[in-house]
């Protein structure tokens, strides 16, 4: 069997910082309960591994007692949840990845300009609750381009569109060339506020999926930019499955036996242990080799949340560089069953001025 892994895989820097954050917190306070509003990330396996810590999720800061310490998930959230902690005496953490809170900045200030925003994404993801609650009268979400064909606007020349930053770029560009035609002098984000990392991994699962029998994507069911990647092989007529683990791997998938050819890509919220458990199992049944393609190079650093920093350093923490750094490596043979040959084919990830979806 020949197995395919692109990289990048595993987490994202994003992921890496709030999953890091929380170990910090769980680290800095052993004899207190860490409290996580809403999920860290949405992944079933990394908010399970917290819960054996004794970390408590909850959907709702009632359920957080006065003074305690509480992290805000990687999605980001609306200011009134803010107020809330404020108002309620919690030691408040933010999590929520710098790409989310620049798309956050972005809602700020076009609504402060009088522009209407366009938000395209998922009414009621997470990410879009937080962004579309930075500016609630001025915000308007767009699911698809149904929506954009049929959406009503104030002044189409004070307006201007933000992305979810974990959606398909297929799926975005579809939805922007409608508002395009719709309205012509729409304005759009200095930069694409899609984060590189799902950009990459869609990039990475485009250009291998049609080289290859199946594409498994690792993951949990309620990870957007997952379940977008096996949408993206589907999509160029390969079969993919979703699957958490490798307890999910099914024979049947592979119709060649040793000889299907396989890519295995991951979620930006799926720990590599999981894609290297995949690859062990696949490798113990039934043979093979696995080949590395380094697609893209995602090494990138991010400052750890100012309020962490400061904790840590009130305690006596070492601090470090105060920052969280991903970098792309070879998988270990020990970890992935056999030794990875790497492939280069790097090659630059198109965007959605590239026309992608348009």
């Amino acid at each position: 069997m020949r197995l395919i892994l692109p990289n990048p895989r595993g987490f994202c820097a994003g992921v890496r910082m709030a999953i890091d954050v929380v170990d910090r917190v769980v680290e800095l306070y052993p004899d207190k309960t860490v409290y996580v509003y809403h999920e860290i990330v949405h992944n079933r396996h990394v908010v399970g591994r917290f819960r054996d810590q004794g970390v408590v999720f909850v959907e709702d800061l009632a359920d957080v007692p006065s003074g305690e310490v509480v992290v805000f998930s990687a999605h980001g959230i609306p200011p009134e949840i803010r107020k809330q902690a404020d108002d309620r005496g919690l030691v408040a953490i933010d999590a929520t990845c710098p790409l989310v809170t620049k798309v956050h900045s972005e809602a700020v200030r076009y609504a402060k300009k009088g522009y209407q925003i366009l938000l395209i994404g998922h009414e009621n993801h997470q990410e879009v609750v937080g962004t579309r609650g930075e500016a609630p009268e001025a915000t308007l979400v767009v699911e698809s381009p149904e929506h954009a064909r049929e959406i009503e606007v104030a002044d189409s020349t004070r307006l201007v569109y933000l992305t979810q930053t974990t959606l398909s770029t297929d799926d975005a560009g579809a939805i922007i060339r409608v508002l395009k035609e719709r309205f012509p002098d729409i304005h759009e984000p200095n930069e694409p506020d899609i984060c590189y990392a799902t950009t990459n991994r869609q990039h990475a699962v485009r250009q291998i999926a049609p080289e290859v029998d199946v594409v498994l994507v690792v993951g949990s069911r309620n990870s957007s930019n997952s379940v977008r990647l096996t949408e993206i092989a589907q999509n160029v007529g390969t079969e993919a499955h979703l699957l958490d683990d490798a307890s999910e791997l099914r024979d049947e998938w592979f119709t060649k036996g040793a000889d299907t050819s396989v890519l295995i890509t991951a979620g930006a919220s799926a720990p590599e242990d999981l894609v290297a458990k995949i690859c062990k199992t696949l490798i113990d049944n039934h043979g093979g080799t696995i080949e590395q393609w380094d697609i893209v190079d995602e090494s990138i650093e991010f400052l750890l949340p100012a309020a962490l920093r400061r904790l840590m350093k009130a305690e006596g923490a070492e601090v470090g560089t105060g920052t969280v750094t991903v970098d792309s490596g070879v998988g270990s043979p020990e970890l992935y069953g056999a030794v990875p040959l790497t492939v280069s084919a790097k090659s630059t990830p198109p965007t959605l001025a590239d026309g992608i979806g348009l």
